[in-house]
């Protein structure tokens, strides 16, 4: 064992705050990641196009948390923006998400204009007697039948891969319905921005340490934790413990990429889809604030197709949360197995099987990383 050593088992947020925080503790700590490079799920690059592009998807950062902006903001500069999603009917024509006065005006034909108008409409859309077990029945008790069959039930579908009716209502209880014109897709946070020079180079810096060392192309073996006086550990917990006591369900994403005339493309950022294709959601990343890098004319639209983990590598983005739970009674099983294991703790959405956003993942790593160090004081 290498004394006053660390290891951590990937490169994402989980991984790269926990590394910090252990660094500027004196801590001498080793970074692996089974990818061939750092930023986890929020690798970007710029494409021969000229236009920097998530890899992994849109990450748009968001939060108001006042620890978390602190601390993140010391690693790069941030452009403001605000994000809009809009969605695609049938028609052609595109309406705002979350569904808001402007969206049920559209989509019913009618002209509401105030608050309470949009309330006393939206009452006689929903079926106070579904129930909220379910997500089908949340959506159908709070927003009716027409709005939740348009916006959310094959969405959910394609994007889960089970019914509406089997999803568990904290599902979509994180897109909010509103009753106002503010068509923001996160109206409540203060801070909502991206790194200026993209994820990577923002990861790079937090991980610009002398106590800091990455090992990429690098898969974990359970002979590592021995080498070290503790391991963080963000891989999927099933996975560590060999899928003993079954395997814990994720939905991944297939990405499709086009490159198209910029004299095509339209003003949006993200555009989803109300039909039965199997695709979920457009991004076309020019229009990001920082993201066209250079002038050629083109531009590139991604095109997202949500399947199983096990159909795409094995690449976790989702955890899978029913109406029944049994995805999260699964994981407490394997999170009481991990008690039993000395010196690893498991971090980071996989390791907890936990759909977190990114301004969660820091905060909770943040707290883990800090709570450890001071308890290695008190031994």
């Amino acid at each position: 064992m290498i004394e006053n050593s660390v290891l951590v088992v990937g490169a994402g947020f989980a991984g790269a705050v926990h590394a910090r925080v252990l660094a500027e503790n004196g801590y001498k700590v080793k970074v692996i990641d089974r990818r061939n490079h750092i930023a986890g799920n929020c690798f970007d690059y710029v494409d021969n196009v000229g236009v920097r592009v998530h890899k992994y998807g849109p990450h748009l950062f968001h939060t108001s948390n006042t620890k978390v902006i602190d601390w993140i903001t010391r690693f790069g500069e941030w452009s403001h923006y605000k994000h809009r999603v809009v969605a695609r009917l049938e028609s052609g024509m595109v309406v705002p998400l979350p569904v808001n006065i402007h969206t049920v005006n559209k989509v019913f034909s009618v002209d509401l204009q105030t608050l309470e108008e949009a309330g006393a409409y939206l009452e006689t859309l929903c079926d106070i007697n579904s129930g909220s077990e379910n997500a089908e029945s949340y959506l159908y008790s709070t927003i009716g039948r027409r709005l939740t069959d348009l916006f959310f039930s094959p969405y959910t579908e394609k994007m889960w891969g089970i019914p509406l009716r089997s999803m568990s209502p904290s599902v979509v209880r994180r897109v909010q319905v509103r009753l106002g014109w503010d068509d923001h897709y996160f109206p409540n946070d203060h801070f909502q921005a991206l790194p200026t020079r993209g994820y990577t180079e923002l990861f790079q810096s937090i991980m610009r340490h002398d106590n800091i060392s990455a090992d990429l192309d690098r898969s974990f073996s359970d002979e590592d934790r021995h080498n070290y006086i503790h391991t963080f550990n963000s891989m999927a917990i099933d996975e560590y413990f060999q899928y003993r006591l079954g395997s814990l369900p994720y939905r991944s994403i297939r990405f499709h990429h086009d490159r198209i005339s910029a004299q095509q493309a339209p003003s949006h950022v993200t555009i989803n889809y109300t039909d039965q294709s199997p695709f979920t959601r457009e991004t076309w990343w020019h229009n990001l604030p920082d993201h066209r890098e250079q002038e050629t004319g083109q531009c590139i639209r991604t095109k997202e197709e949500p399947c199983n983990y096990v159909d795409n590598s094995f690449e976790r983005y989702y955890p899978i949360k029913t109406a029944d739970g049994v995805n999260e009674k699964l994981y407490e099983d394997y999170k009481r197995a991990a008690m039993n294991i000395d010196n690893m703790t498991f971090i980071g959405r996989c390791g907890t099987y936990q759909y977190l956003d990114m301004h969660q993942v820091i905060n909770q790593s943040l707290i883990s990383a800090e709570r450890w160090v001071e308890r290695q004081k008190e031994l």
